[in-house]
């Protein structure tokens, strides 16, 4: 009976989890339908999901023609990237003094850090902008790695510190009896023991950086513009292209979805690391 009843639970768990996962996934697989669409079949209501016209990469060609795709994703691959490794350089050392030579102030600077999150971008963007456009950052890549680095550094900072803190002390007490220098305490006893959390963190602070649209649609024009400025190109008031919209939507995001995908046992690993003891 009580065999029967488990079964039947675990039943129902897997069907809501696969009716939520769908529900969060259908955006998603309904741009991709629009995408393969001509733009008469994707402004037609209702809309359809089986083409009128067929299959079509019209779309997709049209997209590229138009625009430069390549120089977007190698400008959101150099900023996200850029924006993770700086950040990590910053984070390390911040996490480990406040992990393992705590302060009395130490939970009211975690705290005062998180506090930035909750500031909306939009009430420090002009004091930012006339700050880039006086030193010539603006529509810069190492700008926009600057700022985003200082936007997610609170976040790596905190996960960082996360991980540290469920790393045994004694650990760092006896590379130091060994002879270990800060810096060879750091790089080869921290890191190596907090590799999953520091490999979650690292994949998130990418996809942040990827998916940002706030400062990059006011911080970039043309020449340093990624991939969601790419996106915001096609969202035009002179005419509805959906179609278009879907492409450079799919083609911008394509690159994300897939590095999540193989790298999510990595980033599971990372977020529950330190979860059991």
């Amino acid at each position: 009976m009580a065999r029967a009843i488990s079964t039947k639970r675990k039943s129902v768990n897997t069907a809501i989890a696969g009716t939520l996962g769908f529900l969060m996934f259908f955006p998603i697989l309904w741009i991709l339908i629009l995408s393969f669409k001509t733009e008469e079949d994707a402004i037609r209501a209702p809309l359809q999901i089986l083409f009128d016209s067929g299959w079509t990469l019209d779309s997709f060609a049209a997209v590229q023609a138009r625009s430069d795709y390549f120089k977007h994703f190698s400008n959101s691959v150099i900023i996200s990237v850029g924006s993770t490794l700086i950040g990590l350089m910053i984070a390390i050392p911040a996490a480990w003094s406040m992990a393992f030579v705590p302060s009395k102030n130490t939970k009211n600077v975690l705290m005062w850090m998180l506090s930035t999150k909750m500031l909306p971008p939009v009430g420090v963007l002009v004091p930012i902008y006339l700050i880039f456009r006086d030193t010539g950052l603006l529509d810069s890549r190492f700008g926009l790695t600057i700022v985003l680095t200082l936007m997610n550094l609170p976040i790596i900072v905190w996960m960082l510190y996360t991980y540290f803190k469920e790393i045994p002390g004694e650990i760092l007490e006896a590379a130091r009896m060994d002879g270990a220098s800060l810096r060879e305490e750091v790089l080869y006893v921290l890191t190596p023991m907090a590799i999953p959390g520091m490999a979650s963190t690292v994949l998130l602070n990418i996809i942040l950086a990827w998916n940002e649209a706030f400062w990059t649609l006011n911080l970039t024009a043309a020449k340093a513009a990624p991939l969601t400025a790419f996106i915001a190109s096609y969202s035009s008031p002179e005419g509805l292209f959906y179609a278009k919209l879907s492409a450079a939507s799919i083609m911008a995001i394509a690159p994300i979805l897939i590095m999540g995908w193989f790298s999510q046992k990595q980033l599971v690993r990372g977020l529950t690391f330190g979860a059991v003891k």
